[in-house]
């Protein structure tokens, strides 16, 4: 059974969610966590006429129905597509928390997450940075990453969503280390070979201490170490060419310092088909790797590719 978090209600996450079950692209058992009268609103918009069954308890699930939860938090009033409102944010973050819980709970196997507003959220929560951390809090889970996934291109990442100055003081020997044993424990899933390769944070490696010591002082020795234990890692790999090295084969995922270094290429290389995951969880969880789009939602025209693959990566890795 996968839970799945239907994101902000004015964004494209409820509408994405119920054209990818008319398609029948959602696989195996799943129920939705969210408001009904959100899909209700973009059940009517799109003119699917899905049939919408709501769950008091597990026991009441209706296969050939699309199973919900109702968080109860929302009515059709108060979803307006295309717009940033703090009700609608707080609403989505119900929604991921009580699927969080019943994953820790053990009544989900996965969580598939759809796009929240991080703005709208901030409205009533400040300071949330997103689902990773958030998620993890919940898990009271300290060794965490994110995972990029795309056909093409894997990437594991020391910090996401913190300031490039921040980021910086984060790369560090242990936390190197950390991720490439989550990358390891993560990738021994979805490729025949693991070979990890630990991207440098400076141009060109640092070119020998010429450009930064970050290299010297905490990469290289985490690489050596990691090899110690037994990881088939490598690096540090100047930044400007490891990507290009993973997708032809050489490596099969890519450790990187901070945020961006990780999701351009991926977003270059699978803009409409990457999926993000937690790795570190006591569960899986699996994401769109997209925003909620205002500006097309209710349009009925965005991308299911990356809720599908969202879908069918949780299923691999449970």
């Amino acid at each position: 059974m996968i839970g799945i978090s239907i994101g902000d209600a004015n964004g494209v996450g409820p509408e994405i969610l119920l054209r990818a079950y008319a398609e029948g692209l959602v696989p195996g058992d799943f129920i939705a966590v969210g408001d009904l009268s959100a899909l209700r609103k973009y059940d009517e918009i799109l003119g699917s006429n899905t049939p919408l069954n709501v769950l008091g308890d597990p026991s009441g699930f209706r296969p050939g129905q699309l199973n919900v939860y109702d968080a109860g938090a929302l009515s059709a009033e108060d979803v307006t597509p295309g717009r940033i409102d703090s009700k609608v944010g707080a609403a989505a973050l119900h929604y991921i928390r009580e699927c969080a819980d019943r994953s820790l709970a053990g009544e989900f196997e996965a969580m598939v997450t759809l796009p929240v507003n991080k703005e709208a959220i901030r409205l009533t929560k400040s300071g949330f940075s997103g689902h990773t951390g958030y998620i993890a809090d919940l898990a009271e889970t300290t060794n965490y990453t994110m995972m990029l996934v795309s056909d093409r291109l894997i990437v594991t990442h020391v910090s996401t969503h913190v300031s490039l100055r921040e980021a910086l003081d984060r790369v560090k020997k242990g936390r190197i280390i950390d991720v490439i044993e989550l990358t390891d424990e993560a990738i021994k899933k979805l490729r025949p070979r693991r070979r990890i390769a630990v991207a440098g944070l400076n141009p060109h490696a640092g070119e020998g201490g010429a450009f930064g010591r970050e290299e010297i002082e905490e990469i290289a020795p985490a690489v050596a170490e990691a090899r110690q234990e037994g990881f088939d890692a490598y690096g540090p790999v100047p930044p400007d060419t490891v990507f290009h090295q993973a997708i032809t084969g050489e490596y099969d995922a890519v450790v990187c310092m901070y945020h961006d270094q990780g999701h351009i290429p991926l977003k270059l290389l699978g803009f409409e088909s990457g999926v993000n995951v937690t790795l570190g969880l006591p569960f899986v969880r699996t994401s769109v790797d997209h925003g909620t789009a205002y500006d097309i939602a209710g349009k009925g025209i965005a991308s299911l590719t990356s809720f599908r693959n969202a879908c069918n990566l949780a299923l691999e890795l449970k």
